[in-house]
């Protein structure tokens, strides 16, 4: 009889096929891991591009600025308001006629990182505009 030493063939092909298949399977899950992590990534920077936009947009008086664009800091922000209340005199806390006008708006605004959209979402604000002066009555 003749002594074996090594592997055979068949066992060299089977071997080579099991870690193959293990490979493949931890490259796939590698891969999915990083798209994953890509997808996160671009939801987490859509939301704090939201974040910055109703930020700024809280400077924005829709009745003074009905549509605009501003650059801030990398995110470039467009709106485009539209009256849903037209503006009319204010009551101030006590019942009477308080020295501003306001309107609710419905603002659209578009937030981009260098020109490309990466959202679009509605809101409603309030324009307001000094129309009448405080009387002291003297």
């Amino acid at each position: 009889m003749m002594n074996q030493r090594g592997f055979t063939l068949l066992e060299a092909i089977v071997a080579l096929v099991l870690i193959a298949t293990t490979g493949m399977a931890l490259l796939s899950w590698i891969n999915t891991n990083l798209i994953t992590l890509s997808r996160v990534q671009q939801a987490q920077q859509r939301n704090e591009a939201i974040r910055s936009a109703l930020t700024f947009m809280e400077t924005v008086n829709p009745l003074e600025r009905g549509q605009g664009e501003e650059t801030v800091g990398i995110y470039q922000f467009r709106w485009q308001a539209q009256a849903v209340e037209l503006p009319k005199d204010g009551v101030s806390t006590l019942g009477d006629m308080s020295l501003f006008q306001v309107g609710l708006y419905e603002t659209e605004v578009e937030v981009s990182l260098e020109d490309s959209l990466l959202s679009r979402f509605t809101l409603r604000q309030v324009g307001f505009e000094q129309v009448h002066q405080f009387d002291l009555g003297f």
